[in-house]
């Protein structure tokens, strides 16, 4: 008995309509510059602002409180960021489950590199970006100037909003994470689920009236 004669006319339609969005999925995140053209779309333009404030947000860290790759990337332009001589303070905001929390992760890796104690605030109890924005408000509210607000580049849209909604103004300065990524093709579908899930994060802090 072949397939054709095992289901019928409409399920087996049905499956090959999924097996060519499939197909051609594949071929577009694969070979094409989708992903940075997404990542672009979310971050906004990468014109480094200067300011007196830095902000910059954790993206997690493992289990034992080692620093994260995303957290790790951010803390870096973070450093790049005090080594151009315009800010004065950074506040390092991020909690997690890990023996340090992420903001902790962020310290232990900038001061080593020359950023002065006295210099960082850290908040480490937030869970969520717009726990970020709230749990760091009384701290930048304390802190006089601009505020810049440094995150990944597909995670900025969503951040920034959250931050304006939570009444503090700040400039966005993204840095280049997907969009790094995506120039590897293997990189490329981690990647795409990235930006897919941050997406459907937007549309949940959407409709809940988060940004």
């Amino acid at each position: 008995m072949t397939l054709r004669h095992s289901f019928p006319r409409p399920i087996l339609l049905t499956i090959q309509t999924i097996l060519t969005g499939l197909g051609i999925l594949l071929i577009v995140v694969t070979f094409t510059p989708v992903d940075e053209w997404w990542a672009r779309r979310l971050a906004g333009p990468f014109n480094d602002p200067e300011g007196d404030v830095l902000i910059v947000l954790g993206a997690g860290a493992l289990e034992d409180g080692v620093i994260g790759e995303g957290t790790y990337w951010r803390s870096v332009y973070a450093l790049r960021a005090w080594r151009e001589g315009s800010f004065h303070a950074i506040v390092l905001s991020g909690g997690g489950p890990a023996k340090s929390s992420v903001a902790e992760s962020m310290l232990a890796f900038l001061v080593p590199q020359g950023v002065p104690r006295e210099a960082i605030w850290v908040e480490s109890q937030s869970r969520s970006t717009r726990e970020n924005a709230l749990f760091a408000q009384p701290i930048l509210d304390a802190l006089a100037g601009s505020k810049v607000l440094l995150t990944s580049d597909y995670h900025m849209f969503r951040a920034y909003h959250a931050f304006q909604k939570a009444g503090v103004r700040v400039l966005p300065r993204p840095v280049p994470d997907v969009e790094k990524r995506a120039g590897h093709w293997l990189l490329r579908w981690d990647s795409f689920l990235d930006l897919g899930m941050e997406t459907t994060k937007i549309v949940y802090y959407y409709f809940r009236g988060w940004i």
